[in-house]
């Protein structure tokens, strides 16, 4: 009988220090994290007593969740938000991790902890590819890295993690493509890469995470058509804002409640489907190159409560027995080119309702309206309004070019023989401090270049090609406070580039058909003219395309005049001369 208390006892107590042992190890894992991460002031609260992390008070900003000894949860909140606008992979002062981080190493202690459930790492600094072994986490449902710094590809051994269910990489700088392999993931349910420089198409194999609830995509590179959704059946919120997306809408699952779809370059009309969607609250598909008349149940849907179709193409008028859901918060209906009556649901102050329609051509408030025959050019058929548009940009460059030849060729020869020595010295001395990372110092000479020629001398400025992401940092991704206006030759943004210099951006849609070559030829005549009365043009920029046959727009990058338009210049002239 002793003999068998004694066996008890012993047991007893193996199993006791096994548990102490398991436990200590745990808690220096999560303090060897706390060491990697550099002592964040969050964690301060891990200086315990016990020594164990487990024991903490949870807060909104650190939380350790253990069963038993076992570590499932771990949430770190940071406060390094500070985004710089050009990150190039290396670590920032005060604002990164120091460059003593290694993220493998630090991905490696994270795995050990190998009950882990629920990863919640964001603002801390982390810097660095996201290492492949991150998939060791075999139990992880949430894994949370937003607002860091990590860039490169996607890890592809994240499709292995089959418990997954949300995957937020928000804010970081990813730039490879989307990733093709959430089919996979069968219980994921949230997918967030919002922020990101992701490019290439969305994987038509999306469409297979059939569990998925939100998809988030917004603020990267992504290009092409949207892929069939329909079998997302619980799809509840899709945000696709701010890339380079094209091609017609697609028809939308029903059980969708917010849709995002804007500053993009969608075309043709909205399906009528789109008046199907009863679960719909929110819809915004402004800033795209839509046509047609927008479908009147989108107004009388019966959850919608913000409704936003503007700085498109939609035309034709809206029915004077047009109703409204009694939800319906805010409508956008500026700058399209819709014309007639605005109906009654709309031009009365409905249950505080917000109703925007500058900038069409509406008979209501025609102060800020345009003259009917503006919304009655021409912009359906075999050939767009955008197509003829640029027909007779180019034409008229052509024609300026001759125009002012002739001009120059009647000047006198000894200015333009200063003039070339000018040129020449100038150009001499742009070759001579041309350096990688000179953008802004280059504007800033084009910048003179054009302050001088309003002085009379006539030098010939550098004509530059932007990158998209400098055009995209100067209008704060083309937000709504930056839109000018548009013409029958594309929409007109205003820019504040880095060193300060403001400019105006025209952004064109090409069709396919259109030689981007042939336009750069053109771009180059029209950067060599140079006059007191005309704008310069500082550059131009392409979305990025693999090659010049898929080019969808082109940027044209000209010096911004801060007196409006050269018509209501004069229109203005004229109403003071009566």
């Amino acid at each position: 009988m002793a003999w068998q208390l004694s066996a008890l006892v012993m047991a007893i107590t193996c199993l006791m220090l096994c548990r102490t042992s398991e436990q200590s190890s745990e808690s220096e894992l999560l303090q060897q994290l706390r060491k990697q991460l550099e002592y964040p002031r969050q964690l301060e609260v891990w200086n315990n007593p016990s020594g164990n992390p487990c024991y903490t008070q949870p807060t909104s900003v650190v939380t350790v969740t253990c069963e038993g000894d076992a570590v499932t949860e771990l949430k770190i909140v940071g406060d390094r938000i500070t985004k710089p606008p050009k990150f190039s992979g290396y670590p920032l002062p005060n604002v990164s991790l120091s460059e003593a981080f290694v993220i493998d190493s630090f991905v490696t202690t994270l795995t050990r902890l190998t009950t882990l459930r629920v990863v919640i790492l964001v603002s801390l600094g982390l810097w660095g590819p996201l290492p492949d072994k991150i998939h060791r986490l075999s139990s992880l449902q949430v894994l949370d890295l937003s607002s860091n710094f990590l860039y490169g590809s996607i890890p592809p051994k994240l499709s292995a993690m089959s418990r997954l269910q949300t995957l937020t990489l928000d804010g970081n700088y990813f730039n490879g493509t989307v990733p093709d392999w959430f089919g996979s993931l069968s219980n994921l349910t949230v997918l967030r890469l919002q922020r990101n420089r992701l490019k290439g198409s969305i994987p038509a194999s999306v469409g297979k995470a059939t569990m998925l609830t939100e998809l988030a995509l917004a603020g990267n590179n992504i290009s092409g058509e949207v892929p069939a959704l329909g079998s997302l059946v619980k799809l509840e919120m899709l945000d696709l804002r701010d890339n380079e997306l094209d091609g017609e809408l697609p028809d939308m699952p029903t059980a969708l409640v917010t849709v995002l779809l804007s500053k993009n370059s969608f075309k043709g009309e909205i399906p009528e489907k789109f008046g199907q969607l009863k679960r719909l609250q929110h819809l915004d598909l402004s800033f795209n190159f839509l046509e047609g008349s927008p479908p009147e149940e989108l107004f009388d849907l019966p959850n919608i409560s913000y409704l936003n179709l503007a700085a498109n193409m939609l035309s034709g008028s809206l029915s004077s027995s047009l109703t409204c859901s009694s939800t319906l918060g805010f409508v956008d209906l500026s700058t399209n080119r819709i014309t007639g009556d605005l109906p009654a649901c709309l031009s009365a102050n409905l249950n505080n309702r917000v109703v925007k329609f500058d900038g069409n051509c509406f008979s209501a408030d025609p102060e800020h309206q345009h003259e009917a025959n503006y919304c009655q050019q021409p912009h359906k058929g075999g050939r767009s309004g955008k197509d003829v548009g640029l027909v007779v940009t180019i034409v008229g460059i052509v024609l300026i070019v001759l125009v002012l030849s002739l001009l120059l060729m009647a000047s006198n020869k000894r200015n333009c023989q200063r003039v070339t020595a000018e040129q020449q010295l100038l150009q001499k001395q742009m070759q001579d401090n041309s350096t990688p990372g000179m953008s802004s110092e280059l504007l800033e000479s084009a910048r003179y270049i054009s302050q001088a020629v309003k002085f009379g001398s006539q030098i010939m400025p550098t004509h530059r090609v932007f990158s998209l992401e400098e055009l995209k940092e100067a209008t704060k991704c083309f937000e709504r406070s930056a839109f000018l206006g548009e013409g029958s030759i594309g929409k007109l943004y205003k820019g504040k580039l880095e060193n300060g210099t403001v400019i105006a951006i025209r952004c064109l849609a090409l069709h396919h058909r259109y030689s981007i070559r042939n336009l750069k030829l053109r771009l180059d005549l029209l950067a060599k003219l140079r006059h007191p009365n005309l704008v310069c043009l500082l550059g131009h920029c392409t979305d990025n395309a693999v090659d010049e046959s898929s080019v969808k727009r082109v940027f044209l990058v000209y010096e911004y005049v801060p007196n409006g338009t050269l018509s209501s210049y004069l229109s203005a002239l004229l109403l003071r001369k009566h």
